[in-house]
Parts: structure tokens; sequence; C-alpha cells
């Protein structure tokens, strides 16, 4: 599998100065080294019905991805049984910014160099405000 890696352009529309985001690269990168977690695996940890876990998917509070045709979410995402709470409204922000599910969460999980590692290990540290600022720079 390749990495999917952006490449941001900037450009004038109409006099008006616009970062363009072009995404690359094939299959999103599956970072081996993370745990995921399955429905039924959530419906474990959650402690709640599999409509309820598939809600949370649909709301964004936890994003997921198909590995070998299971849909799976990562470990990290969840926190003490509960959704990562962070994670609502930098998925909000990276949405707003033109992300796709599939962008945000290969973000999330990759290393950033101004964060010196992955946003979602910044988040579970602590650091939401400068993930969020890194996240909010990427849409302008």
């Amino acid at each position: 599998m390749t990495n999917v890696a952006v490449v941001n352009i900037l450009e004038t529309i109409r006099g008006v100065q616009t970062r363009v985001h072009l995404w690359q690269g094939g299959a999103m990168h599956t970072d081996t080294s993370r745990e995921w977690l399955s429905i039924p695996d959530l419906v474990d940890v959650l402690g709640i019905g599999v409509s309820k876990v598939r809600r949370l998917i649909e709301d964004r509070a936890l994003l997921a991805k198909k590995i070998d045709g299971v849909l799976k979410v990562p470990a990290d995402f969840i926190r003490d049984g509960e959704p990562l709470q962070e994670l609502k409204g930098t998925l909000v922000l990276l949405a707003d910014s033109g992300y796709s599910d599939a962008e945000a969460l290969n973000w999330l999980l990759d290393g950033d160099d101004s964060l010196g590692s992955s946003p979602i290990d910044a988040l579970r540290s602590g650091r939401k405000a400068e993930v969020r600022r890194v996240a909010q720079a990427l849409g302008f």
C-alpha cells in the first residue's frame, strides 16, 4: 500500500489567493503498529449496541475504514470506554477544511512534523489546541 500525500498549491482565482489540496497516491496507509477495533469489538469496549456504534461513526464521533473487508476503528480513538472527546471537534474542523473521512483518518494517524508525533497521539496527550491549530492551517 502507498501513503496518501497532500500537496498544497496556492492559486489565485478571481484575485483571491486560495490553497488547494491535491491528494496523491493509492490506498490509504494502514499503520500496522496501531490496534484496530471491529464493530463487535467496539460494542464490547463501549458497552453499547451495534446501532449506536454505527451512529457514532455516521455522526463522525469516530472514523472507520474497511480493512480486509471489515469496518474498523483505530483503538486510539477510544479512551476509558468512550470515544475520545477531543476527536469530534477535530474531525469537524478537518471536514470544514475539505478533508474527506479517509483523508482525515490518514492525517490523524500519520506523523506530522509540526507536532512531532501523529495528531492522534498529540490529542491523546492533551495537546488539543495545538492539533486544531495545525488542522486549521491545513485548510488555508
